[in-house]
């Protein structure tokens, strides 16, 4: 019978079986392996490669990050904006804003509801007021000057002249307490926007108030030269119960030579007092106030509204 020799031969290394270590032997081995010289799973070339990587990784992306941010720089001016008016998103049709507004404007819109008795109630809304007008009270403010309709800022910003709101001020409590409240109205910044004023009285809109349309007419020459704001109860109801309104300043509007606003230190937008002067209590009104001027649009479309705000007053 023949015989075979027995052929000596090196098996293969994943042909073994790996040592079985204990818990701690694991994971101290994982964490630095004497045998492979490997530390955390991997040697120092293989470290060395991936820490070049990441390197090179993160500092081309930082670079190109930096050049995208010194283009848009490049691209922008700290002083007007690259798009303006009806390239904008803004639009060349400034919107309108009043003041005060509820702390929870989500769940109370625009409604302005207090109780004239409980000086709690009444100081919420006095204190947002205040809190509003804190920049417009601080006096001799950097760059500014007081114009009139023959004398414009130059390089300078006009000052808001807060005397002509009395008795809309924090010294009467804005006539909160005395169930007489007002409130202030705005038109939204524009970035180079000029009105075009209706300053002859034969060419004033159909649709004018009747009561604004004599305002203007007892105007004379650059005294009529304001955006005219207007305001009104907005539905039937609501004009009964509204009753008389009073504006201040008396010129009932935003003086032109606010206009137009070019980012300049120190600018303030100008302000309009509306004064309920006998307003029903226990109801809810409905008030419309509108700006007038020729290159203003006016919607009343809820959802698009345009040159007019509104908001609801409720006095307990």
């Amino acid at each position: 019978m023949a015989t075979t020799d027995k052929m000596d031969y090196e098996i293969p290394s994943y042909m073994v079986r790996p040592p079985t270590y204990g818990k701690w032997e694991s994971v101290r081995l994982g964490i630095w392996n004497p045998t492979t010289k490997q530390f955390l799973g991997r040697t120092a070339k293989s470290w060395g490669g991936i820490i070049l990587f990441y390197l090179i990784f993160y500092a081309a992306l930082a670079a190109l990050f930096a050049i995208c941010i010194q283009g848009l720089y490049l691209s922008l001016n700290e002083n007007s904006p690259t798009w303006q008016k009806d390239q904008s998103l803004i639009g060349d049709n400034p919107g309108m804003g009043f003041r005060p507004i509820a702390k929870d404007v989500e769940t109370a819109g625009s409604l302005v509801w207090y109780v004239a008795s409980d000086e709690n109630s009444v100081k919420e809304w006095t204190d947002s007021l205040n809190a509003y007008l804190e920049p417009y009270t601080q006096k001799g403010g950097q760059n500014q000057k007081v114009c009139d309709y023959d004398n414009a800022a130059g390089d300078k910003v006009c000052v808001v002249e807060i005397d002509k709101w009395d008795p809309c001020t924090a010294s009467h409590n804005y006539g909160f307490n005395n169930s007489k409240p007002c409130f202030f109205i705005k038109l939204n910044k524009i970035f180079g926007w000029q009105p075009e004023i209706y300053n002859d009285p034969s060419e004033l809109p159909e649709d004018m108030p009747d009561d604004l349309k004599q305002h203007i007419s007892s105007l004379n020459g650059t005294a009529r030269n304001n955006i005219w704001v207007s305001c009104h109860g907005e539905n039937p109801a609501d004009k009964e119960n509204i009753g008389p309104l009073d504006y201040f300043p008396k010129s009932r509007g935003f003086a032109s030579y606010y206009y137009p606003f070019t980012n300049k230190k120190g600018y303030l937008s100008p302000l309009v007092a509306v004064q309920l002067t006998n307003p029903k209590l226990n109801v809810l009104i409905n008030i419309e106030c509108r700006a007038w001027a020729k290159n203003i649009r006016y919607s009343k479309m809820k959802s698009e509204r345009e040159g007019s705000v509104h908001l609801e007053v409720l006095i307990d």
